[in-house]
């Protein structure tokens, strides 16, 4: 009896100590691939912040509405084109009424 005893007590040992070992393995692991997993979501999530950083820019300048051109501008350089002579007077009166919208 006292050696099923022994042996009954030296297979508990063991296999605590078994149990033990294994649980730390296992936690290491989880850590280390836990650190792994981490940093490859952060490479993700940079890339994808630096692809939609590009289009969110292209989208602005896309829809950035133009500002109304100002008619007073307008004529004021058709003048200018009139005193020059590249224009002649009836180019202007047209590219006047075309402004004004008459």
């Amino acid at each position: 009896m006292p050696g099923l005893l022994r042996g009954v007590a030296r297979t508990a040992v063991v296999a605590g100590t078994a149990t033990a070992v294994s649980g730390r393995v296992q936690r290491r692991q989880a850590e280390k691939y836990a650190d792994r997993d981490a940093q490859i979501y952060a490479q993700r999530d940079q890339a994808y912040q630096q692809q939609t950083a590009g289009q969110d820019q292209e989208y602005a300048q896309q829809a950035a509405p133009q500002p109304a051109p100002d008619p007073i501008a307008q004529l004021k350089q058709l003048a200018e084109l009139k005193d020059q002579g590249i224009l002649t007077e009836e180019e202007f009166a047209a590219q006047k009424a075309k402004i004004l919208g008459s």
